[in-house]
């Protein structure tokens, strides 16, 4: 059962504006944890962990300004909540998008271009060594991926695809891959990010 200090069940929300949200929140559900749908500033409340899904990047850059949720996620950020974002969740959490948009909310310190990987139709799937959940390849599913075209030094490099391309990157509690952990039933990433609220309830206390 993931919990906090508290005892109480960590509270991991999911910006459910669009993507592939019903998945994250069944992973979040198989790990212990909480699942919330995020829609409003308001659901943002209480929150222990924050998920970024993917998606189409624009269309979510869009509905989070209209929704007024930037600066609610940023803040909730800045207090120390873990964060993962998975494909266009990655183009949300970068501070430099290669085609030159605005960044949304700029947490990691790389570069990504958008669905440099190809179309749907170039999607495919890989295994991809990340030490950090184990020695067992996670299994990466790639749609219409983004690239991490370059890689600052706040940021550091989780995992490469089989080209030696950066696919998951992360930045203090700020995770981030290219693939969609959530479209397979490997619940290490989801796992991981639970941990990561109960080591800042640690240091908190």
């Amino acid at each position: 059962m993931a919990s906090q200090g508290s005892g109480r069940r960590a509270r991991v929300g999911v910006l459910a504006v669009q993507g592939a949200v019903d998945e994250h929140l069944r992973a979040i559900r198989d790990v212990g944890a909480e699942p919330v749908e995020v829609r409003l500033p308001r659901d943002l409340a209480g929150l222990d962990a924050f998920i970024l899904p993917g998606g189409e990047s624009t269309t979510m850059r869009k509905l989070i300004d209209a929704y007024g949720l930037r600066e609610p996620i940023l803040a909730l950020a800045s207090a120390g909540a873990p964060m993962l974002g998975t494909c266009a969740g990655m183009i949300l959490l970068a501070d430099r998008i290669a085609e030159g948009d605005e960044p949304v909310l700029p947490l990691l310190d790389v570069e990504v271009k958008r669905n440099a990987y190809g179309r749907q139709l170039d999607s495919f799937e890989a295994d991809i060594s990340m030490p950090i959940i184990g020695e067992e390849p996670l299994h990466g599913v790639f749609i219409r991926a983004p690239v991490v075209s370059a890689v600052g030094p706040a940021a550091e490099v989780l995992a490469v695809d089989p080209d030696g391309q950066p696919v998951a990157v992360r930045q203090g509690k700020v995770l981030a891959t290219a693939f969609h952990p959530e479209l397979t039933g490997d619940r290490r990433l989801h796992r991981l990010l639970v941990a990561m609220v109960g080591a800042v309830a640690g240091e908190r206390s």
